[in-house]
């Protein structure tokens, strides 16, 4: 059986290679302690922001299109198919990208440093605890928006949950503001995470 036919069975495939380059690196001492939580820091990390950038990208500019076409097929598959799968990937991705990355900083006693900004006294990782925190406050505000604005609003917009014509309206715009705000902040949030690490960022 081909595993690439199947989401998971692709998924999987992916875990396995993973895991013998990793037994590999390790029987070398090529692998940090803290490289499972990485690993699903990023992943997830990706799931999310990968998905922000297509509803920015792709969803919310190809909705308006199907709208605007008369008698084109219109938007209703993606409302009603498409989009509750996207935000399901959405918000709980998002929850998993600050929760690993939570526990990242907490293996490397280094969580008060990051928000803190590096200003705990005594701090040896200050100058860390700065670029990493900027990161990791940008994700904090983020994540509010995706489970306090984004989520409440779409399903308003999407039907699971009733609305009137002007609360659908209130809540696309809630949402789209939100969406647009975390797309804004994932570019420094980017900026700051990469750089906590390779030292090119403040």
């Amino acid at each position: 059986m081909n595993p690439l036919k199947s989401i998971w069975g692709t998924i999987i495939s992916g875990l396995v290679i993973a895991a013998v380059i990793a037994g590999a690196a390790t029987s070398v001492g090529m692998v940090d302690s803290g490289a499972v939580v990485i690993l699903t820091h990023v992943a997830a990390g990706v799931t999310w922001i990968g998905l922000l950038y297509y509803f920015n990208f792709v969803q919310v500019p190809g909705l308006a299109e199907a709208a605007a076409d008369e008698g084109g097929p219109g938007g209703a598959g993606v409302s009603k198919y498409i989009a509750p799968r996207a935000l399901l990937w959405f918000r709980w991705a998002a929850l998993a990208t600050w929760i690993s990355g939570a526990v990242y900083l907490l293996e490397k006693k280094a969580f008060g440093a990051a928000f803190t900004l590096g200003a705990m006294p005594g701090d040896s990782t200050a100058y860390y605890g700065l670029v990493i925190g900027v990161g990791a406050w940008l994700g904090t505000i983020m994540l509010f928006n995706v489970w306090i604005l984004i989520w409440p609003n779409q399903k308003k917009v999407l039907g699971m949950v009733e609305a009137s014509a002007e609360e659908i309206g209130k809540a696309k715009s809630i949402a789209l503001m939100a969406s647009r705000t975390n797309t804004m902040l994932s570019i420094p949030m980017l900026m700051s995470m990469v750089g906590a690490h390779h030292g090119f960022f403040m």
